[in-house]
């Protein structure tokens, strides 16, 4: 297989984008106070006036910049689609290669705490960070088909073209779905999967289906719980994305509204969103979808994955390699280790005491510390 063209980026957004990006904010239609409990119909009103107040007035784009340009970036295309990625190698040349996915709300820029993280330190590691087909700064998906299988198909090839013949894979979300395909398509390559989120239906076999304790029977209910009444957004995006993404693409708060819900809701922050998230951080990540016009195109990987059928995301066989997991508190999904284990060697659980679904953001050094103790006890 041919070397694919790699070429360096550097992110540079245009100031006439950032000046229509303001305009828009300070001519803001807002919906009416709702009266009852905060956040329960969805994003607080004051908190979402308070954050585009400091999005248009306050947030400096060029400084989050020049932090994200301290990485060194690249592009290339892949089955007809462009892929950027972060591509930040340890001092060590015999480190191993780990690629770092993340998932939906989120983007590349989750991981800008823990690449160093982990180019440094002992084991060290080479770190692979791209952002999804469809997402940030990889453009709109121009083809229809980008599924976690698909994805995973294309990394593979980027990571070959790297010069890597063996390599991990960490992620979260969409990404742990893409780790999940490396490790079953690649096995040749893929050493291990480690992921911050697990998906495991329930067994067949009742004798399996049954063989949960006490506490997973617990998480089980509110894992159920939390699926009736916060995954609303799942369905609209598996099924009518365009009509969802027409207000998204056009309107920096009602973007903001969609995403800043979902990281309050699933991270470990009590309801205080700002204990776990800086206003800086949130606004980094709405952003790059702003910006490279690809909130589209992320939320579609819904309705494809949706369209081409449950091998096409989850393992539809056990994944060959080894499995490491962290199983985070403020994460909604907690499936018994038992119905894990009918899809994953796994070598790691680690149950913690903090974190949610965005742990690179909320706990990067234990995040980091659980990725490094995996591949450093596999190698």
């Amino acid at each position: 297989m041919a070397n694919l063209s790699v070429q360096p980026f550097v992110i540079d957004v245009a100031e006439a984008a950032l000046d229509d990006l303001r305009r828009r904010l300070r001519r803001a239609r807002w919906p009416e106070e709702v009266p009852g409990p905060l956040w329960q119909l969805g994003t607080d009103l004051a908190y979402l006036q308070e954050l585009v107040d400091y999005w248009t007035s306050d947030f400096d784009w060029r400084r989050i910049e020049a932090e994200l340009n301290r990485f060194d970036h690249y592009t290339t295309e892949v089955d007809g689609q462009r892929i950027h990625f972060v591509h930040q190698r340890a001092a060590s040349d015999d480190a191993l290669p780990i690629v770092l996915l993340s998932g939906w709300p989120s983007t590349f820029a989750e991981f800008a705490k823990v690449v160093p993280l982990l180019t440094e330190g002992a084991p060290q590691f080479h770190v692979v960070a791209p952002s999804l087909p469809g997402f940030g700064f990889s453009g709109p998906t121009t083809t229809t088909g980008w599924t976690p299988r698909r994805i995973a198909g294309a990394l593979a090839e980027i990571m070959r073209s790297l010069g890597y013949e063996r390599y991990g894979a960490h992620g979260g979300d969409w990404g742990a779905m893409v780790s999940s395909q490396l490790g079953l398509t690649d096995p040749a390559h893929c050493v291990g999967v480690h992921l911050s989120m697990v998906i495991a239906a329930k067994p067949a076999d009742p004798a399996v289906a049954d063989d949960v304790s006490e506490q997973e029977r617990t998480e089980l209910g509110r894992m159920y719980a939390a699926g009736r009444d916060q995954m609303g957004y799942q369905q609209i995006q598996s099924t009518r994305p365009q009509t969802l993404s027409a207000c998204l693409m056009d309107s920096p708060v009602g973007l903001a509204a969609w995403i800043v819900e979902k990281y309050r809701a699933w991270s470990d922050c009590n309801g205080d969103i700002e204990t776990r998230f800086t206003k800086d951080e949130l606004l980094t990540n709405l952003t790059i979808y702003w910006v490279t016009g690809t909130i589209a195109s992320a939320n579609r990987i819904y309705a494809e994955t949706r369209r081409a059928g449950f091998g096409a995301s989850l393992p539809d066989a056990k994944v060959p390699v080894p499995m490491g997991y962290v199983k985070f508190p403020g994460d909604a999904f907690k499936p018994p280790r038992r119905w894990v284990e009918e899809l994953y060697d796994v070598r790691r659980w680690s149950d913690v005491d903090e974190g949610g679904h965005f742990p690179a953001l909320e706990v990067p050094e234990l995040l980091s510390e659980e990725i490094r103790r995996f591949f450093g006890g596999l190698e």
